[in-house]
């Protein structure tokens, strides 16, 4: 049964915790891809208006140069959060001259494969990793897959909250341990209920057919261009977005620290033949960081990671190990295109209540048949989400997703009404309630509202994405910069242009030694993950 302790609820009511609701810290990363006026790819370089994608703290780019990451900083209130991103959309928007961000996590018109640019960051080793890292991946998964765009959601809790839940559960002061134990203890919940997020936030049930480039699928045509599945959610998520034959060896355990760290250590450390056909370099440059079945930790795709702020030049398994789960990213959102913002309040406010009741449920250990269990579900939900005749079997039993999603928004509610009441609202609710209305009547979700719009724009996804783009732009340009917003941004961006500088100037060691030394530094800490 999904539910709260009857103890767990009583002590929400009593309001002990409202702290620690009330400073809830999350942030938000944002991908985008810069298109032309006709939704093809942008061709020029980062603009230098932007500053350094190497350093600049709120601005970069994620695989392609073309395709931008806009980051907030971390906050306890949503509303500041959201403000920090639409800040920097203006500014972001007020250099591109006439390109525009794309609206849709899938692509418009692409280059043929090998000619979409990887991004680049300078002379520097350590810019000169990144660009490497993405030629791999490139090498690996395809420069066009890597071209999809999504939100990152990075969730942790307040001290004031660790200290309320320790309390609840006899621990006392919350140690590093402890709380490392019950962010595992959230992944796995996560794991088991994502499906949720999938449908109800999955806005990309249909795709460019260009995108495909001769590759087999199984969609239907619409119109001149346009692929889709008539009751898919997030294509992004399924078998044409972040998937990977060679990742789905990996059996990953989230039963802890430790078991999935060395998981991740072996992944990271053993040759993997396909890629050691590859090699290390072709024509004098390097073409990879190494013949693993993954060059890197980021390269693991999930849905979910634990994460821990990591020092300069070093490893994230080696941080995660010495120091602990820091916080929890979310990676299987797509970008709403109906927002210029790509998400809004009531979508951060589902997140966090959700969050929340993957951390307070039972979360038993997970299993090697559990998890493809739960790989079969999430495939199902992508490619059918919306079909009423779809039936799911999870641990708590089969039946249709409002039948399995019902249980989970009843446990919810207590939740809703404490974070409420701890930040004098009703928005968390209200969340919950739009929720309940999606399970119940697929029309409402945004991957229904895709196909209905997009049907009235010829069935063409071009032609529906680059008129929200064109939107998108329009609303952030009519919001102008003020002076002083304008002189600060320029700043931060000549800043992060004089610290790339620095960082090149550095520089002592080729790229081939500073490529050895960090492949080869130890992943996890002498005594183990922690």
């Amino acid at each position: 049964m999904i539910a709260l302790s009857t103890a767990l609820e009583h002590a929400l009511a009593q309001g002990a915790a409202d702290e620690g609701l009330r400073q809830l810290l999350r942030g938000i990363e944002k991908e985008s891809l810069r298109v032309d006026a006709s939704s093809h790819l942008a061709t020029t370089p980062h603009p230098t208006c932007l500053g350094s994608p190497l350093t600049h703290p709120t601005i970069t780019t994620d695989f392609s140069e073309a395709q931008l990451e806009l980051i907030t900083g971390v906050s306890p209130s949503a509303a500041d959060t959201l403000a920090q991103l639409q800040a920097t959309h203006r500014f972001v928007v007020h250099c591109l001259g006439e390109e525009r961000l794309w609206a849709s996590s899938m692509p418009g018109r692409l280059p043929e494969d090998r000619a979409i640019p990887v991004g680049r960051y300078g002379s520097s080793n350590v810019g000169m990793a990144k660009t490497v890292y993405r030629r791999g991946l490139g090498l690996r998964y395809g420069r066009t897959m890597q071209t999809i765009s999504g939100i990152h959601y990075n969730f942790s809790l307040s001290d004031a909250l660790w200290q309320w839940l320790a309390e609840q559960e006899g621990e006392g002061t919350p140690s590093q341990a402890y709380r490392t134990r019950r962010y595992f203890d959230l992944i796995r919940n996560f794991r088991r209920h994502s499906w949720l997020l999938l449908y109800l936030f999955g806005a990309s049930p249909a795709v460019f057919e260009g995108f495909l480039q001769g590759r087999p699928h199984q969609l239907e045509k619409r119109g001149a261009d346009t692929l889709l599945l008539p009751h898919a959610t997030t294509l992004r998520m399924g078998g044409l977005g972040y998937q990977s034959d060679a990742q789905a060896t990996l059996k990953v355990s989230y039963n802890g620290l430790a078991p999935y760290a060395q998981t991740l250590q072996g992944a990271l450390t053993r040759p993997y033949g396909p890629y050691e056909a590859f090699g290390l370099e072709r024509d004098g440059a390097f073409i990879q960081l190494s013949t693993s079945l993954l060059q890197i930790e980021n390269e693991f795709y999930g849905t979910i990671r634990p994460k821990r702020s990591i020092r300069p030049g070093e490893r994230a398994l080696h941080a995660l190990g010495e120091r602990g789960v820091e916080y929890v990213e979310v990676r299987c959102l797509d970008l709403n295109p109906f927002l210029p913002l790509g998400i809004d309040a009531p979508t951060i406010h589902f997140l966090d209540t959700f969050l929340l009741l993957c951390l307070l449920l039972p979360s038993p250990e997970d299993s090697p048949a559990e998890i493809e269990q739960l790989a079969q579900m999430h495939r199902a939900v992508v490619e059918r989400g919306r079909d009423p005749k779809l039936r799911l079997s999870t641990g708590e039993g089969e039946g249709s997703l409002a039948t399995l999603g019902a249980p989970l928004l009843a446990a919810a509610a207590p939740i809703t009404e404490a974070l409420d009441r701890s930040q004098g609202t009703t928005a968390h609710r209200d969340a919950l309630a739009w929720a309940s209305q999606a399970l119940a009547d697929p029309d409402c979700t945004p991957s229904a509202a895709v196909l209905a719009e997009m049907h009235r724009e010829g069935d063409s996804f071009l032609a529906l994405t680059q008129a929200l783009s064109d939107q998108h732009r329009e609303t952030l340009q009519s919001q102008p910069l003020s002076d002083a917003e304008e002189a600060t941004q320029a700043a931060v961006a000549k800043e992060s242009q004089a610290a790339q500088a620095a960082i090149e100037a550095q520089d002592r060691e080729s790229f081939a030694a500073y490529r050895k030394a960090y492949m080869e530094q130890p992943l996890l800490p002498p005594h183990g993950a922690a």
